[in-house]
């Protein structure tokens, strides 16, 4: 089993830098084996020893020189260097080998070879150089030097102890004796540069420059070897010690490369920078001290001390007397500078109006800034020593400590900070005033600070009150308090998605306020509020505590009700029918109860519609229902409630597929006008025109006004809003012709006044405005004179004020204005009495009935006799009978249009009417003339 799984699950790859090491590695051990073993025979370890060593700087030489071609850097100087060095070197072993290998003789004690050596040092130096971080002050660049000669005096002192004083003494040549002493000393400055650059490197590429400086010491320790008096002489090529040269070049070769493989372990090396600063901070001392060893080492010879080291012992105590100068003049300067800026982040922190509070790794409070007396309403010194767990409000402690550990438990490179929100104690000077039953929002910033946490923290308690605020004001009614649209569309959804599949025990009942509009027109808009609030108030007293009230908009609220009235007895859907209708009725008849609003008492009525929620039921269906019963409610007679029943939603399709229909024969031009004559019931004279709109269909049939505006009329209720935007549409359309129309005729001399008809809603409508009627009249040319606009009583919805307003207007522009249907609307003597009238119509319903009730000519006479009174003229409409015509000639009325006179006539045969003039009057012919 196990094998299996090894052979299926993938082994990773090794890294790419674990690889090149190994490969290293082996190179070295096997160059250093073979130089061990002799490499079998004199001939090639004069090889190996020579053209190995010299193809191996060279290698060197490429891998540095093309690394600082292709890579564009700060760094890129060091690398050409190191570079030139390793290609000396090269040379060097070049030459070298041309002796020993091609001619086959010795090396002369000074050649070209020790030229090329000599020239490998510098180079490096100024490689090293140029990785080092380079000091910022002047003090920094003379310390470095100081550091530099203090490291490089100790190693002359011991190196001239040892060895390089009998060097200098054996009375050998000139040249070989400075060859001699060329050797040690660039080693002791390329070892002092390295010591002294080794703890001032730069962070960047620390893997790098860490191979290349072991790669230079492991080359100035093989030449240390090779110098001294004891190897010297025993020196063959070839040997162990090759080893180590061929091992630096090697090392130099990979040293460019190896930061792109081991950049993942910087990690690991940042805990070494502590210790490594330390060193570096030690390292001119312990110069002085192996400088001082070397005098005593003379003296315990019982040799005198040389001047060479008594004079370089004397310029590195100098120096590192200088240096201490320096460094204690640097250190009072940051001493200073160090209270300076402590003074000032005390002040920033004891200043602050953010409590600072330090908090150990115990959850011990160590210091709280002073600012928390005024936030916290607490002394800092009774908080200090506090555990800061007792501080935190109970319910939001094991969020808190959950977030502080995360972050805790967090690697070093993660966030730096969290910030977090809780409740925290007031103290005694800030209760009864602020925060909740003692508690205050508080938010904190949190911080590491040595395994601690820093905790910067700031009164949030009005910001979440008015977070609250804000939240509450957009969920709630801004008028009642109540819930509204979407909230309570949002607890339809939960009480629809926590219902089991079948159960039917959520109903949602929506309720229309009747008469409500007229409270506002007479009593006030102030006391309509008064009114919904009052209103709301007693919805919200009637429902059980499981239940919600909303108010949706307008006079509009809903009732969710859930479980108990609408559940029970789930199985008797009769039941639960019954028992939904009496809790609507108790609201109906709670809700039409007088109201006192504005000082004085009012009455309204209440339309519900109730809808029950079915499986599969969305909260937009449920009270899309609702709200169709309610619109059924309203066309029943208001004041009752209705029950949803599927046929309703085919009523809203119907009535959706004729405002389509409608809309589209708008664009295809199937309207056309016609027109009846208004005829002057004393002589027959025709009058004015009645422009009336029909629609001939595609298949040729033509319908009146009462068949394609069948629709309820426009109550506000759902469903209402498609019969109000082609009603609209249809009537900028009616304007719009007749205007055209008759202006057509005033050119062709025919002056007859025309005369249309438009709702109230219309009339208040944005798109049929005063200045869209003046600007028809200007753009056909039309006297205003001309036209009369019919206002229809129909909508009692419609404002007052704003209708008499445009009608003002209107009237201004000197276009006359007739009330339509006057004796069958409640607000037709509100009307007359606000509006600019000089037409008063009776109506249909008042005409028909005329000739056989003496009560109706009673009520006709009367209302004559009110337009005479305030010299208007009076027209009755639907005249089609001649008695009819006969009694309101009687009765002192002045105009009248109907099937006893004519009927509505298209374009071309208004022209013959217009030609005739007059009409026979009906006693004298008691049929009406048919116009042929």
């Amino acid at each position: 089993m196990t094998a299996s799984i090894g052979a299926v699950v993938p082994r990773p790859p090794l890294p790419a830098g674990l690889v090149a090491r190994m490969v290293l590695a082996l190179l070295c051990a096997g160059y250093a084996t073979g130089a061990a073993l002799g490499w079998g025979s004199h001939r090639v370890a004069l090889i190996m020893g020579d053209f190995g060593l010299s193809a191996a700087a060279f290698a060197a030489a490429f891998s540095c020189l093309y690394y600082a071609r292709i890579r564009r850097g700060r760094f890129r100087p060091a690398w050409l260097m190191f570079g030139v060095s390793s290609a000396m070197a090269g040379v060097g072993n070049g030459v070298w080998g041309w002796y020993e290998v091609v001619l086959r003789r010795p090396v002369p004690e000074v050649s070209m070879a020790d030229f090329f050596f000599l020239l490998f040092a510098p180079p490096a130096v100024i490689g090293l150089l140029v990785l080092a971080r380079r000091p910022v002050t002047r003090a920094g660049w003379i310390c470095l030097g100081l550091d530099t000669w203090l490291i490089g005096g100790s190693l002359l002192t011991i190196s001239w102890t040892l060895a390089l004083a009998h060097a200098a003494g054996d009375g050998d040549p000139v040249p070989r004796m400075a060859l001699s002493l060329a050797y040690p000393m660039l080693d002791i400055v390329l070892v002092s540069m390295v010591l002294a650059l080794h703890f001032r490197r730069t962070a960047a590429g620390r893997s790098a420059i860490n191979t290349a400086i072991g790669a230079l010491v492991l080359t100035v320790l093989c030449d240390a070897l090779f110098t001294s008096p004891l190897l010297q002489e025993q020196y063959r090529s070839g040997q162990l010690l090759d080893a180590g040269w061929f091992a630096g070049s090697v090392l130099l070769a990979y040293a460019p490369w190896v930061g792109r493989a081991e950049e993942a372990e910087r990690g690991r090396e940042e805990g070494a920078r502590p210790l490594a600063g330390h060193i570096g901070a030690l390292a001119p001392y312990l110069a002085a001290g192996v400088c001082t060893l070397g005098i005593l080492y003379n003296l315990l010879d019982g040799r005198s001390v040389d001047r060479v080291v008594l004079m370089t012992a004397c310029t590195v105590v100098l120096a590192l007397v200088v240096r201490q100068a320096i460094m204690l003049l640097d250190n009072i300067s940051l001493t200073r500078e160090l209270a300076h800026k402590e003074n000032h982040f005390r002040s920033l922190v004891q200043g602050s109006s953010d409590v600072i509070m330090i908090a150990a790794p115990s959850g011990v409070l160590r210091y709280v800034s002073p600012a928390a007396l005024g936030v916290y309403g607490t002394d800092p010194e009774e908080l200090e020593g506090c555990e800061l767990a007792g501080l935190i409000h109970p319910d939001d402690l094991g969020r808190v400590l959950h977030e502080v550990r995360r972050f805790l438990s967090a690697p070093p490179g993660g966030a730096r900070s969290i910030r977090i929100e809780c409740r925290f104690r007031a103290g005694r000077g800030r209760r009864g005033g602020f925060g909740e039953d003692g508690w205050l929002n508080v938010e904190s910033t949190v911080n590491r600070h040595h395994n601690g946490l820093i905790f910067n923290s700031r009164d949030v308690t009005e910001r979440v009150r008015l977070q609250a605020q804000l939240q509450h004001s957009a969920s709630h009614d801004s008028l009642t308090d109540l819930p509204n649209r979407a909230l309570f569309t949002e607890r339809v959804g939960h009480a629809l998605g926590g219902r089991r599949a079948g159960d039917a025990n959520a109903a949602v009942l929506f309720i229309d306020l009747d008469g409500f509009k007229a409270v506002n027109d007479t009593v006030g808009h102030a006391a309509g509020d008064e009114l919904l609030i009052q209103a709301g108030r007693r919805l919200q007293e009637s429902i059980r505590s499981g239940d919600s009230a909303a108010r949706l908009g307008g006079d509009e609220f809903a009732v969710l009700l859930v479980g108990g009235a609408a559940g029970e007895g789930r199985a008797d859907g009769v039941g639960r029918e019954r028992r939904t209708r009496e809790v609507a009725d108790r609201l109906r008849v709670r809700l039409s109860e007088p109201y006192t609003a504005g000082g004085v008492e009012v009455r309204v009525a209440a339309s519900i519609g109730v809808a029950f929620a079915e499986p599969g039921s969305t909260p937009a269906e449920l009270m899309r229902n609702a709200d169709l019963a309610m619109y059924r409610a309203k066309q029943a007679g208001k004041a009752r409630v209705e029950l949803y029943a599927p046929q309703m939603q085919a009523e809203v399709v119907r009535r959706i597929e004729l405002a389509n229909r409608l809309r589209s024969a708008l664009d295809d031009g199937q309207f056309t006008l016609v027109h009846q004559p208004v005829v002057e019931l004393s002589s027959g004279r025709l009058a004015a025109l009645s422009a009336q709109p029909r629609w001939r269909s595609a298949q040729g049939v033509v319908h009146t006004p009462a068949e394609f505006m069948q629709g309820p009329p426009d109550t506000g209720g759902r469903g209402g809003g498609q019969d109000r935007a082609h009603a609209a549409e249809l009537a900028r359309w009616l304007l719009e012709a007749t205007v055209e129309q008759a202006a057509e005729r005033y050119e062709a001399g025919i002056g007859i006044p025309v005369t249309v008809r438009l709702s109230a809603a219309r009339l208040t409508d944005r798109s049929m405005s005063p200045q869209l009627v003046e600007a028809l009249l200007v753009r056909h040319g039309l006297p205003a004179g001309a036209l009369t606009v019919e206002v229809a009583d129909s909508d009692a919805r419609a404002g007052m004020d704003e209708l008499e307003r445009r009608l003002v207007a209107l009237r201004r522009l000197g276009v006359r204005i007739a009330l339509d249907g006057f004796g069958s609307g409640h607000a037709a003597i509100a009307a007359l009495r606000r509006l600019p009238v000089d037409v008063l119509k009776l109506d249909r319903g008042l005409v028909d009935g005329l000739a056989e009730s003496p009560r109706l000519r009673a009520i006709a006479a009367g209302m004559i006799g009110i337009a005479g009174e305030l010299g208007l003229d009076s027209a009755a409409e639907g005249v089609d009978l001649p008695e009819q015509a006969e009694v309101l000639r009687a009765l002192g009325c002045r105009h009248a249009q109907g099937m006893a006179y004519c009927e509505p006539l298209e374009e071309e045969r208004v022209r013959d009417a217009l030609a005739l003039g007059a009409f026979a009057l009906p006693e004298e012919d008691a049929s009406a003339i048919a116009l042929t």
